[in-house]
């Protein structure tokens, strides 16, 4: 009697562990898994040629746009349709002050922040007049913005030559560390990384520190007086919320990560146009945003995949498709995929309109309104 008591004792305290240690031990594992994932990626689609690198590439950049129109939409509830004109003028900075255009060739850790602090400036100038407008009217503003933005951006080639007007600017320089360049293919110990590859790593370690940059804001006290606003902007300035500088500040941060990867998107393609930044691509951020589900950083990082991914998946599909079934290519690939894009779209808004992961303070509220409507 005396030794099996401490024998029952010992074999429950070797199975029991506390919960929070489970959960803990599951999620460094998932992030062990994510990681080796997103490691061997390119050596995965480099097997399917290098445009699948780059696919991947610009899907990053995609999630970067998400993530910073995210904190306006998303945190604050400021309808912005110009987002993409913070992408624009990074994408310029860099362009200007790193290709012959002006003769400038500074260093890219140079260019980078002067970019984030022009987008950051550009921001406030959107927000600062906007202040007391909402809903609708918020938006046909900052649908201005941008169309301002893209047509200054078309413009400015006389009577002195900025931008280079439609021509655009190219032989931008690519991103250099020393006589390491992320351009060229070289081997490093012992493996061979492409350019596309070097920029896929250093993209998935920017989208990783502005992703932790969320969830932190999310949960800080800027992140809760953003909420407040988004909920009630007039009862969160009664409760003592500054919604001037709130606002500002969300336009500010947001606008930031688009100057970031404006900024890589003129250092990876070398060359910058008006056309890259026009309304559609605007909109296509937003669809990013509200089809992860708003507010919802991993929703928002779903989105973004999903929307940059399977439309060129449609694109390399459609075509074979057709020449199986009438052996001719009958209709306009481009227009099929539009069309089953947008089908998409809309039977994901009818079937999950708080988005494919939205977060649970989200989904809460979509099913109240939900219910009240019935």
């Amino acid at each position: 009697m005396t030794t099996s008591a401490p024998s029952r004792h010992h074999h429950a305290g070797t199975i029991a562990r506390p919960s929070w240690l489970r959960g803990r031990a599951a999620s460094v594992a998932a992030l062990a898994v994510v990681g080796a994932l997103l490691v061997l990626l390119p050596s995965v689609l480099a097997a399917g040629g290098q445009t699948w690198v780059r696919l991947a590439n610009f899907t990053l950049l995609y999630v970067m746009l998400a993530l910073g129109l995210n904190i306006v939409v998303g945190f604050a509830g400021l309808l912005d349709l110009g987002y993409i004109a913070f992408y624009a003028v990074g994408a310029y900075a860099y362009a200007l002050l790193a290709s012959p255009h002006f003769g400038l060739h500074l260093p890219f850790w140079v260019i980078l922040p002067i970019g984030v602090a022009l987008a950051c400036l550009f921001g406030v100038l959107l927000g600062a007049p906007t202040l007391k407008l909402r809903g609708d009217y918020l938006a046909i503003v900052t649908l201005g913005f941008g169309e301002i933005i893209r047509i200054f951006l078309n413009n400015l080639n006389a009577p002195v030559n900025i931008t280079n007007g439609p021509q655009g600017i190219n032989r931008i320089d690519p991103l250099k560390v020393g006589a390491f360049a992320f351009s060229r293919t070289e081997t490093i110990l012992g493996l061979r990384f492409t350019g596309a590859e070097k920029y896929y790593y250093l993209l998935v370690v920017l989208v990783i520190v502005i992703m932790a940059l969320c969830i932190r804001l999310q949960g800080s006290r800027i992140g809760r007086a953003w909420e407040a606003i988004r909920e009630d902007e007039t009862a969160a300035g009664a409760m003592g919320i500054n919604t001037r500088n709130v606002k500002l500040l969300a336009f500010a941060m947001g606008a930031s990560f688009g100057g970031v990867a404006g900024g890589l998107f003129a250092a990876m393609q070398g060359f910058v146009s008006p056309e890259s930044f026009s309304l559609l691509e605007s909109i296509s951020v937003l669809c990013m945003v509200v089809l992860g589900g708003m507010g919802h950083v991993p929703g928002v990082i779903l989105g973004a995949i999903l929307l940059a991914v399977l439309p060129e998946l449609l694109r390399q599909v459609i075509v074979p498709a057709q020449e199986a079934v009438f052996g001719a290519v009958l209709l306009d690939p481009e227009a099929i995929r539009m069309m089953l894009f947008g089908v998409a779209m809309v039977a994901v808004m009818l079937l999950r309109p708080a988005g494919l992961w939205p977060s649970p303070v989200r989904r809460r509220a979509v099913q109240r309104e939900a219910g009240a409507a019935r």
